[in-house]
C-alpha cells in the first residue's frame, strides 16, 4: 500500500510550477490533498488535472490565521510557498525574497500548533556559498554548516532566506518532535514553469524567433537542469525517509551550459537565429553549479530518471501547445522579467 494512501497532506504553494506536479503525484498515490496558495505566481489552471480531487484554500500564508486554517487536520506539510523567481527576479527584489523568512516560520508555527506530524521543506541550491561555484566542483550538503564559524555564505537574500528556513525547521523538529526533511532543489524545469526561469526563457525567445537571439552572459555558465518529476519524487522520498531535518540535494550531477540548452531548443523547434547576442552585462549568478547526489542515493535511493533531452522535449511540447506565438512575441520582455 502507498505511504500516501488517505494521508492528509497540505502543499503550500501547490498551484505553482513544482507544487502542482507534486499535488498530481500525491493524488495519484491516494493522498487527501489540500493546496494553500495566494496565486501571486501560481495559477489555478495548473491544478486542472486534479481539480475534482483536491481542496484549494486561497490566502496569504504570512497571515497567521490563514496558516492556522490551512494546516488544520493535516498529517504532512510540503512547504513550497515562497516569494521567488528566476535570477533576474531574485537580484531585483531582495526585500520580497526576505519576506520568506516570516512566511516559513508562520507555516511551521501553525503546523506545530495543529499537531502536524511531518514537514518537508523545499529549499534551494542558493543555500550554497557562491565563491565555491566559480570552478567545477559538485556541491555536497556538508558544504553548508550551522555548527562551524563561517560555515554559511548563501547566494543573495533569497539563498539566505532559504537557509534560515532550513535552520528554523530544524529548531521546530528539536522543540516539537515533528518529523522534518529538507530538499535542496537545483535548477528545476518542466511544463508549467514561467518565462523568468532559464530554460523556459530560452524556449520563449526561440519560439518568438528572437533574432539576434539573446543569451545572458557568455552562455558557458553551467547548471544542472533537473526535470520537475525528478524533483517531486525527491520531495516525496525525503518526507517518507528522513525525520531529523537532514538536507538532501535534488539535482543532476552533469554540468550543462546555457549554450547547449539553446542549441537543443533550436534543434527541437527546427529554427536557428542568424545571430546570437551574448549579453555579458546581465545577472547570471554563479559560474558553475552541479549537485553531489551521494546523500540522496544513500538515504532516499533517489537518482534522476529523466535525461536533459527527455525534459526539453516534454517542456517544449507543453510550451508550444499552451502559448500563442503572437502573444509571446508581443509580450516577450514582460514575460521574461515578471513573476
Amino acid at each position: 500500500m502507498s505511504t500516501w494512501n488517505n494521508e492528509r497532506v497540505l502543499v503550500t504553494g501547490g498551484a505553482s510550477f513544482i507544487g502542482s506536479h507534486l499535488v498530481e503525484d500525491l493524488v495519484a498515490e491516494g493522498a487527501d490533498v489540500r493546496v494553500a496558495d495566494d496565486f501571486s505566481s501560481g495559477e489555478v489552471e495548473n491544478l486542472d488535472a486534479v481539480a475534482d480531487d483536491i481542496e484549494v484554500v486561497d490566502g496569504n500564508l504570512k497571515h497567521y490565521e490563514f496558516a492556522e486554517e490551512a494546516t488544520k487536520d493535516i498529517d504532512t506539510v510540503f512547504h513550497l510557498a515562497a516569494d521567488h523567481g528566476g535570477r533576474g527576479y531574485i537580484s531585483n527584489y531582495p526585500a520580497n525574497c526576505a519576506t520568506n523568512m516570516a512566511l516559513d516560520n508562520i507555516v511551521y508555527e501553525a503546523a506545530a500548533k495543529n499537531g502536524v506530524e511531518r514537514i518537508t521543506f523545499a529549499s534551494s541550491a542558493c543555500t550554497y556559498p557562491t565563491d565555491i561555484q566559480q570552478e567545477k566542483q559538485r556541491l555536497s550538503e556538508e558544504m553548508v554548516s550551522f555548527e562551524e564559524r563561517g560555515g554559511a555564505y548563501a547566494d543573495e537574500v533569497y539563498g539566505w532566506a532559504k537557509l534560515m528556513g532550513e535552520r528554523s525547521l530544524q529548531a521546530y523538529q528539536e522543540q516539537y518532535d515533528i518529523d522534518t526533511s529538507i530538499v535542496r532543489i537545483f535548477t528545476a524545469y518542466g511544463p508549467r514553469e514561467n518565462e523568468t526561469h532559464a530554460i523556459v526563457a530560452l524556449m520563449a525567445k526561440a519560439y518568438a524567433e528572437q533574432d539576434p537571439y539573446q543569451i545572458w552572459g557568455d552562455g558557458e555558465q553551467t547548471r544542472n537542469f533537473t526535470y520537475v518529476k525528478d524533483i517531486t519524487r525527491a520531495l516525496r522520498l525525503a518526507s517518507e525517509n528522513i525525520t531529523d531535518g537532514t538536507p538532501v540535494n535534488a539535482g543532476i550531477r552533469d554540468y550543462i551550459t546555457v549554450n547547449d540548452v539553446a542549441e537543443a531548443i533550436f534543434e527541437r523547434l527546427d529554427w536557428e537565429p542568424d545571430e546570437i547576442n551574448h549579453m555579458t552585462d546581465k545577472p547570471v549568478g554563479v559560474r558553475h553549479r552541479a549537485a553531489d547526489t551521494t546523500r540522496a542515493e544513500e538515504l532516499l535511493g533517489w537518482e534522476p530518471e529523466y535525461t536533459l533531452q527527455d525534459g526539453i522535449d516534454n517542456t517544449l511540447d507543453w510550451y508550444v501547445e499552451n502559448r500563442d506565438k503572437e502573444y509571446v512575441q508581443d509580450n516577450l520582455e514582460t514575460l521574461l522579467h515578471e513573476r
